[in-house]
């Protein structure tokens, strides 16, 4: 998450007794979907709870966490919340934090670089021709499942050049098969 040096772009998040959130910029009602977006979007928020203003973000993060996890998007072993939980009271623990978080900063970076990559290696060259094709033969099949729907043609050709390169390549094939019984006999 980006945070700015005087902390201005920050969006206070009020929490109240009765467990609604209150979004100071917006001046409106959220929910933990709301702060997960936010979140995922790069936003910045703290959020205080309501009457003492204490600074309570980290376990409405672990909240979303919970929700999300129990809603079928696991993204966290068993075996890496044992160890986690394992960690809890050792000596090692002050290290932790620091440890996780470099490590998430740098797949992030590797994520970025990765999907970098891959738009560069498909923008140009042989791999970009192959991709297109690929998606035009993936959409003329999917329209091809649409109930009433005519196969189209792929843009830029026409149904008689497809029936004169047939043509060709069946008159090609017939040589060919002439080739391999002359080679028979």
């Amino acid at each position: 998450m980006a945070k700015s040096a005087s902390g201005s772009d920050t969006v206070i998040i009020k929490k109240y007794a009765n467990r609604r959130l209150y979004n100071t910029e917006t001046s409106s009602y959220i929910t933990l979907d709301h702060l997960a977006a936010m979140t995922r979007e790069g936003r910045d928020f703290k959020v205080l709870d309501a009457r003492s203003d204490e600074d309570i973000t980290h376990s409405v993060l672990t909240q979303i966490i919970m929700d999300e996890e129990t809603r079928g998007q696991t993204l966290l072993p068993v075996n890496f919340l044992r160890q986690l939980i394992a960690l809890y009271g050792d000596s090692m623990q002050s290290m932790v934090p620091q440890y996780l978080e470099a490590s998430m900063e740098a797949f992030r970076r590797n994520q970025q670089q990765f999907r970098s990559a891959m738009e560069g290696a498909f923008s140009g060259g042989p791999f970009a021709e192959i991709a297109k094709r690929n998606m035009a033969m993936f959409e003329a099949a999917a329209d091809a499942f649409k109930p009433g729907a005519k196969p189209a043609a792929p843009a830029g050709e026409e149904a008689p050049a497809k029936d004169d390169e047939l043509t060709a390549l069946k008159a090609q094939l017939a040589s060919l098969q002439d080739k391999i019984d002359k080679m028979g006999k």
